[in-house]
């Protein structure tokens, strides 16, 4: 099974490359090298909800923070969760990635 990341789930089209990044502008989850092979994605595609600024819902979304309570909502949250399953790298493995504390 592949897995998939954020946009491929979401079909945003706000991916390096996507049909809507032109238009809406690339979301920073798609650009995140820190973030890289986390929880199996690419760059932040599978760690996007610790990443600040990411587009989601069309709109630019705030610091890890701010909008952590809406991802543990989100259907993709949920699903990289059960996937990884033990292996999930939550919050703070990935802030420690990107140099938060």
């Amino acid at each position: 099974m592949t897995k998939k990341n954020c946009w491929e789930v979401k079909k945003c089209g706000r991916q390096l490359g996507g049909e809507k990044a032109k238009e809406l502008g690339v979301c920073v989850a798609s650009t995140e090298k820190k973030t890289n092979g986390i929880n199996d994605g690419s760059n932040g595609g599978r760690a996007c909800w610790a990443i600040s600024g990411t587009l989601c819902g069309g709109a630019v979304q705030g610091t890890f923070a701010t909008k952590f309570g809406n991802c543990l909502q989100c259907d993709f949250y949920k699903q990289v969760q059960k996937e990884e399953g033990p292996d999930f790298k939550g919050g703070s493995a990935i802030l420690q990635k990107l140099g938060s504390h």
